[in-house]
Parts: C-alpha cells; structure tokens; sequence
C-alpha cells in the first residue's frame, strides 16, 4: 500500500503555531482583547506571549479584521466591548462573559476570537487537508458541506436534515477560520545578522461557495454574523498549505483519524483533539526520529490542554484519561510519569509512527 493511501500531510508550519494560536483567554500567556487602527483599516486582536524556557510556544498575534465599518460603527463597538465581561469568560464560560452585548454581529465577532481554534474547527481543518490530499488540487479544496457534517459526527433528523443550529454552527466555523488572521515572526538570517519575516495568514480563505436551490438569499457574513444558514459547498484555498511536493514541510496523519464530535458536548472539553495536535506540533519541534521519546513537562501539557484549574490531581485524571484514549487509537504505544530536575514533572511518550509521523 502506498504511504498516500494511509496518510495525509498537514503543512508543518502551521502545526508549529496551532497550540498557541488556540491558546484560550484562560491561558496565562494570552493577553486581553484590543482594538487596533492601522493603515490597513480596523482590527480586533489577542496577542499571545512567548514562554522564554520553551521554544515551542512562540509569540504571535490572532485579529479579526473589520471589514466594511464606518468610523461610527467603529466606535459602536468600541462601547460594546465594555459589557464583556472578561471575568466571567474565564470563570463561568464564553457565553456567560458577552450576554451582556445586545448586538449580535458584535458577540459573534467576540466569540469567534474568544474561541478560534477551538478542537471542532481543528478537525475541520484536518478534514480539508484529507480532502486536498484525495483532490490532489493543491491547496484548494471543494467540499460539500453536508459531507463535513457527516464527517463531524453529526447525524440527520427523522426529516433528514441536519439541524438548523449545526448547519449555522459550521458556517461561522468557517468564517472565522476565514476572517482571522495570524501574525507571527519567523526568524531570517541576513548574511552575518538575523532577523525576522512577519508573516500574516489565515487558516484558509473562501474563494466561493454554492446554493443548490434558488431563488434562496444567501449571503456568507450575513449568515456568520446575524442568521442561522449554510451554503450547500464550499471551495476554500488553505494559506499554510506547503506539502510533499513543495519544501517537504509537514507532518503526516493517519486516513483513519476520528475527528467526530461528542453531541450533547461542549468542544473545548474535546481533550484529546488538542492533545493529539500538541504532540504533533512537539514532533516538529523536537525534530523526533523513529524510536524516540517525546519528552514534555506535564505543567506544558496542562497549559495546552486548558487544564488551569487550581486542582492538580483533577487535571492530571483528565490528562491521563485523555493519554489512555490516545493509547486505545494506537497513537501512543508507552506513556510514562518521571520525575526530574527540581521536582519538575515530565511525561515520556512513545508515538506510533504508523499513525502520526514527521517527514
């Protein structure tokens, strides 16, 4: 069997940056929403510090550019951004901490930056790079959505549609992973000096969408910002995109990866989503070979998985129920608690290269 036929490559650059870029408001390093104004027009943005003692987690910046607002509006929300409450965000959820802000293109910009990244959109993003793999148009990839639905586990009503609220869902999915862009540096050497290329993608961009049935009025930022509607297909362009053809960049996922959602759930419980993608985003950096450890402090793996709460011993039942769970897919064949220097606590992994595999 060929080794396309089993896997699929994700575009390594981004895995580098993907833990970080959906660092939640909880986590230390992440700084409070600000508004910004530059000569390429209005943004709303979260800067996410680097950790000087690991060079995986490095500094960038997500924003949302405000496409199409007067200098009115930019000030209407502006004055909405002072009913969120950040507190209750970290406390008592996303939904609990902008209940308060009435206009409702406004929370919605609020939550897609609140939450960007979150496992669902995650595993949209490894089911187009699947996709792109099986088209073998490079980096544009066409879908149709009730397939994604499909593949996210959503299953049909005894009408024989997927609910409104999951339809709806997706597409603001979608847009935000259209909407917002990374910033981030990448280090440039410049004959004896070095310095940095900023770099400012999006996880991808839509180039267009279809409507089966018409007349229907349908409008992309409408329905992200205001309604509850999908489109019936999508093709988007995904910017990271540099795979086996290119520099070689990238790591290689299983074709048998489940990326269904737990209904009824709420996606930022979805462990181990964000654990597996942690351990490739580790793979990168580390440079692992075949037959190494990942090594990793478990305070990392804490602080990757959201696990912030002051009770140690309920975060590490979560962190080695989730590890257990990887083991039972056969993405982890050992997993060991050592303790090290200065009573730091690291977690040996042994990956199966049969299932994720750096190139």
């Amino acid at each position: 069997m060929k080794e396309k036929d089993v896997f699929f490559p994700v575009d390594g650059e981004l895995l580098m940056i993907l833990p970080r870029a959906a660092a939640t408001i909880r986590n230390p390093d992440v700084q409070l929403p600000i508004f910004q104004v530059d000569a390429d027009g209005y943004f709303l943005e979260m800067r996410v510090q680097a950790d000087p003692e690991n060079k995986s987690e490095v500094a960038l910046t997500r924003r949302v550019r405000l496409e199409d607002i007067t200098e009115e509006q930019w000030e209407e929300i502006k004055e909405q951004y002072a009913n969120v409450d950040i507190k209750a965000c970290t406390d008592e959820g996303i939904s609990k901490g902008l209940e308060k802000i009435q206009d409702r293109r406004v929370q919605r910009l609020f939550v897609a930056l609140l939450t960007f990244l979150n496992p669902r959109q995650i595993s949209i993003v490894l089911f187009l790079y699947k996709k792109a793999r099986e088209q073998g148009n490079g980096p544009l990839v066409y879908f149709r959505a009730n397939e994604l639905l499909k593949s996210l586990g959503y299953t049909s009503t005894q009408k024989g549609t997927i609910t409104a609220r999951s339809r709806s869902q997706l597409n603001q999915d979608l847009v935000a992973l259209h909407r917002t862009e990374l910033v981030f540096a990448q280090s440039l050497k410049k004959g004896n000096t070095r310095g940095a290329k900023v770099i400012v993608k999006s996880i991808l961009r839509i180039r267009d969408y279809e409507i089966d049935n018409l007349p229907r009025d349908f409008d992309l930022a409408k329905a992200a910002d205001y309604t509850y509607e999908l489109a019936d297909a999508y093709t988007v362009a995904l910017e990271f995109f540099d795979g086996p053809e290119q520099t070689g960049d990238y790591v290689l996922f299983s074709n048998t990866i489940d990326i269904k959602q737990k209904q009824g759930s709420n996606a930022k419980y979805d462990y181990k989503t964000k654990l597996l993608i942690y351990f490739a985003n580790r793979m990168k950096w580390d440079t692992l070979t075949d037959g190494q450890y990942l090594v990793i402090s478990r305070q990392y793996l804490f602080k990757n998985l959201d696990l912030l709460a002051s009770n140690q011993s309920r975060n590490n039942q979560i962190l080695w129920r989730t590890i257990k769970e990887l083991q039972a897919e056969g993405y982890i064949l050992d997993a060991q608690e050592i303790s090290g220097k200065r009573k730091m606590i690291n977690i040996h992994l042994k990956i199966n290269q049969d299932k994720l595999r750096c190139n």
